[in-house]
Parts: structure tokens; C-alpha cells; sequence
């Protein structure tokens, strides 16, 4: 049997990953689910494409593959960037609304104002970007073979390489530093947390600021592997939602595994059963985990 769903849904789930990352950590922080971290997703893509092209406008650099990878230091460079300014973003947005409905509103009033948020920015992209499907590369890449029949191109290992790190670094952040465990502490019960001296807002900003980053990495591998339009986030939402629920709230692991049993799912469905069955995939799992174990794989006891 043809194994290959196998290596594609492993490189998705890490895609997936980075996202259900920023999904899991700002629910628990923040108490609410933000409809619009799937555009943090499509602005670092865009971020990352935007300054490269205007580095390029201005020194004649021509954006170039690394060796046998389409993308270089260069544009590894943009992303970099670009995830700083998306976090500035989510920020800035948290400081205009988010903060202030905090304290003056309830929970569904942050969720409504997520999505009003979310559809804004999407509208915002296709302003600027057009609904044009856009490609970091026309460099078209062979698939090296890796055992068992099972193929990948340098692009797809450097980003699974990529997405574990990052993963790794995350859980090493959240359990072996201050702030970590301030983010845990604030998790837990922020009203304590602020009884014995965490600075809880000071917890959400960096919530905000290390969730969108991750998206914005997300969206950067997803422009490295396929294309990038303005309705990539938004079209990932459901998947990162159910990878953060099915690993458990509030757990970077779970979150990590969550998102690698959907990537591989949705692979297995396309090879299967077929590919407009790919998009039930993360509903079907979601609907199973709430009715059956609604604190998920790794989340703690309600």
C-alpha cells in the first residue's frame, strides 16, 4: 500500500502546528476564541512577500533558493520580519479593541469583535494584494525519495525540521522561564495571578505577540510549499481549532500532536476517499472530541 499520505500529512500537521500553537495559548490566556489569528496566518505570508519585493524595487536583489531549497537567507530574513510585524499587529489590535472589551464587556463580545476583526483584514489584503493566488518561487522541486516509498521535497523536510524546533523551543519557553510560567500561572486562574504579583497584562501582550508570530511562521511555510491568497487563514481556521481541542487547551504538546493526527487525517482522506471530503475532516473530529472528550487528548480536569 501507497504510504505517501503519510509523509504529507506530517508536513501539514506542522504547518498546522505552528498555528494551533498560538490557537491553544491565547485561548487559555485570554478566554476567548479568536477568529481572527487566522489572518495573522495570511499577513506574515503577505509581510514576508512585500518586503521582499521592496527590497528588491530598491537594491536590485532577486530573492533566491539556498543550495536545494527554493527559498534563501534572504527571504528567511523577510519572515523574520514579517512575524515581528505581526505580532505588532495583534498588539495593536489588542490595545484598540480587545483590551477594552476585556474590561467593559463579556467573553462573546470578544468572539463577535474577533470576527468582525477577521473579515476586516482579510478585505484589507485582498485591498492591497488582490485575490490573486501569489507563489514565493517558481522553482519546481523534485521529490528526493525517503524509504517505504514515501517522497518529500527539500522544502517539506526543511519545514517539519522547522516546525519541530520551533515546537520544542515553545514548550521549552512555557516550562523553563519566568515568563513561561507566568503564561501558565495566568492560564490557570489570572485573578490569583495578579493577587501574588504577575503583571497579567503584560502575560496577555506576550500571548498576543508569540501567537501571532507562530501564524506568521505558518503562513510563511505555507507560501515556501503552495501558494498564498487572502483567504489561507481564514480557510485553516477550523483545522487549527480542532488541533488545539483534540491535543487540549492549553497544551503546546497536545496542540503539536493534535495538529499532526488532523494533517494526517485530511492526507489520508484525499488519498482514500477524496479530496472535497478533505474540509469534514476537522469538523468530524471536532464534533467526536467534544461529544466524547471535551478537555481532549492532554487538557487538565475541568
Amino acid at each position: 500500500m501507497n504510504l505517501q499520505f503519510l509523509a504529507d500529512g506530517l508536513v501539514d500537521g506542522a504547518i498546522l502546528a505552528l498555528g494551533a500553537i498560538g490557537v491553544t495559548l491565547t485561548y487559555a490566556n485570554l478566554r476567548f476564541a479568536n477568529f481572527a489569528h487566522g489572518e495573522f496566518i495570511s499577513w506574515g505570508a503577505y509581510l514576508t512577500m512585500a518586503l521582499a519585493t521592496i527590497i528588491g524595487m530598491f537594491t536590485g536583489w532577486i530573492p533566491e533558493g539556498f543550495g536545494p531549497f527554493s527559498v534563501g537567507g534572504g527571504w528567511l530574513l523577510c519572515a523574520l520580519v514579517a512575524a515581528i510585524g505581526t505580532g505588532a499587529l495583534a498588539l495593536a489590535l489588542d490595545a484598540l479593541l480587545f483590551r477594552r472589551l476585556r474590561a467593559r464587556a463579556t467573553a462573546i463580545s470578544s468572539v463577535m469583535a474577533s470576527f468582525g476583526v477577521s473579515l476586516s483584514l482579510r478585505a484589507l489584503l485582498e485591498l492591497l494584494f488582490t485575490s490573486r493566488p501569489r507563489y514565493y518561487s517558481d522553482d519546481l522541486q523534485i521529490a528526493v525519495p525517503l524509504g517505504l516509498d514515501l517522497r518529500a521535497t527539500p522544502d517539506q523536510l526543511a519545514v517539519l525540521c522547522a516546525a519541530i524546533l520551533i515546537t520544542v523551543g515553545v514548550g521549552l519557553l512555557l516550562s523553563h522561564t519566568q515568563l513561561g510560567r507566568k503564561m501558565r500561572a495566568v492560564s490557570e486562574n489570572p485573578t490569583l495571578a495578579a493577587v501574588v504579583g504577575i503583571d497579567v497584562a503584560a502575560v496577555i501582550r506576550a500571548t498576543w505577540l508569540l501567537g501571532a508570530v507562530l501564524a506568521s511562521l505558518s503562513g510563511v511555510a505555507v507560501g515556501m510549499l503552495v501558494q498564498i491568497r487572502p483567504s489561507m487563514g481564514s480557510e485553516l481556521l477550523l483545522p487549527l481549532f480542532a488541533a488545539a481541542i483534540l491535543g487540549g487547551i492549553g497544551s503546546v504538546p497536545g496542540a503539536a500532536i493534535g495538529a499532526v493526527i488532523i494533517g494526517v487525517a485530511e492526507a489520508a482522506t484525499v488519498r482514500f476517499i477524496g479530496g472535497e471530503w478533505r474540509a469534514a475532516v476537522s469538523l468530524v473530529v471536532l464534533i467526536v472530541v467534544l461529544l466524547i472528550r471535551p478537555r481532549g487528548l492532554f487538557g487538565s480536569r475541568p
